[in-house]
């Protein structure tokens, strides 16, 4: 009976616009860049919820945060899920904070119901992991995960210079547990799809199989800096000219291969003048592909167009890959759980491949995992129109519930 609850829905809406509140930008989206004095005041206020709902709170030294909901045996491996409350500078309302509001409310319904399971239930907020602040993304689950160590984690630094390890300090959330090395029985993660697919397909739940691979890159294209007037075509050196080509180039390996995507977000131009030639151009590039295989051919192919830009324009070449996180597949068992879930609350679903990354893609390097999908909005997310409806946002709630519970029961 207990996979067949319903969540608040109420409840859970209001919780979400609350927190929305934190960081809110004229448009309806978020501003609440990661260890910021806003972060720090969204996750106090998770915290305070959860120590209403009688929940222990942990903090590792990556400033994770794990409530836990006691179970009938509290020495076994708990069923965690969570997701993160950093957002990109202009980000709406539901991406990352939806997961971990979802987390709240099973165990606000857990508590409303009296059902006490097997093992613990934890909610958890996961430090940066959109990246937009301190790249790469998902440092803090990488910990966990074994993808980078703790040294690492706390040495990134934003475009100012400060590092993760600083402002946790700053903000009070460099906690004194280890990141990692605890099991977890299972690990599921709430999230909209920020994709068209399941509203295109009228579909209310995702069961999300796996995820696609990614590369992230760096690049820094030097010239020389000149004035935009006397200067003669022929005999410049316009780094911006030569990132305009590896621009045009990462788009073309974006569209040659199916299910690529190739994109560059973040460009910097030194001294970024009118009438100067840019003498230094910083710029990123992401390539993501669900066949690692594939996934090296784009990344080569990047670096190639790079040089090729480089040579042809008589510029200094800086180029270096930061981040690569493989395809990942998620565990049977819990996608199944899913499944079972949204089939017991009589909700139409599908399967389907996250092209954005998310914190569980790290943690099923070391506990089984899968993840929830709700419909947005025309697959509009990392925007500040991102929006959600309340009937999926509690569907996906109540799958989670149902999912959790199952493996929560399980010896």
């Amino acid at each position: 009976m207990t996979t067949k609850l319903h969540v608040n829905s109420d409840r859970l809406w209001k919780s979400l616009m609350d927190m929305a509140q934190i960081g809110a930008t004229e448009k309806g989206g978020v501003c609440r860049l990661a260890l910021t004095d806003l972060d720090k005041e969204a996750r106090d206020l998770f915290v305070k919820w959860c120590k209403d709902a009688g929940c222990t709170i942990k903090v590792d030294k990556m400033g994770n945060v794990f409530a836990r909901r006691a179970g009938k045996d509290n020495t076994l491996a708990p069923v965690v899920t969570g997701s993160h409350i950093d957002s990109q500078p202009t980000g709406g309302k539901f991406d990352g904070v939806y997961g971990v509001l979802a987390g709240l409310e099973v165990i606000r319904t857990l508590n409303d119901a009296k059902i006490e399971t097997l093992r613990p239930i934890e909610a958890s907020i996961w430090t940066n992991e959109e990246g937009s602040r301190f790249a790469p993304a998902m440092v803090s689950s990488g910990i966990f995960g074994g993808a980078f160590d703790l040294e690492y984690g706390l040495s990134r630094a934003d475009l100012d210079g400060k590092t993760m390890g600083e402002e946790l300090k700053r903000i009070g959330y460099a906690g004194d547990e280890p990141v990692g090395g605890r099991p977890f029985h299972a690990f599921f993660e709430a999230h909209i799809e920020q994709g068209p697919i399941l509203e295109h397909d009228k579909k209310q739940i995702g069961i999300v199989q796996g995820g696609l691979g990614q590369r992230w890159m760096e690049v820094t294209m030097v010239g020389v800096e000149s004035h935009a007037g006397p200067t003669p075509m022929r005999i410049r050196k316009d780094a911006m000219v030569g990132a305009a080509s590896v621009i045009t180039a990462v788009n073309k390996i974006g569209n040659s291969y199916p299910n690529a995507c190739a994109t560059v977000g973040l460009v910097q131009c030194m001294p970024n003048s009118r009438n100067t030639i840019p003498g230094k151009v910083f710029f990123t590039i992401d390539l993501r592909h669900n066949e690692d295989e594939t996934l090296t051919k784009m990344a080569n192919e990047a670096k190639d167009a790079c040089e090729k830009a480089a040579s042809a324009n008589g510029l200094k070449l800086e180029y270096k890959e930061i981040w690569y996180l493989p395809p990942t597949h998620f565990s049977q068992d819990c996608v199944a759980a899913v499944k079972k879930a949204a089939d017991d609350l009589g909700l139409t679903s599908m399967p389907i491949i996250s092209g954005a990354g998310h914190d569980s893609f790290y943690i099923s390097r070391v506990a089984p995992a899968a993840m929830v999908f709700v419909p947005c909005e025309g697959g509009i997310s990392h925007n500040e129109i991102e929006n959600a409806n309340p009937e999926d946002i509690a569907a996906g709630c109540s799958v989670l519930l149902g999912a959790m519970v199952e493996r929560a029961n399980a010896v």
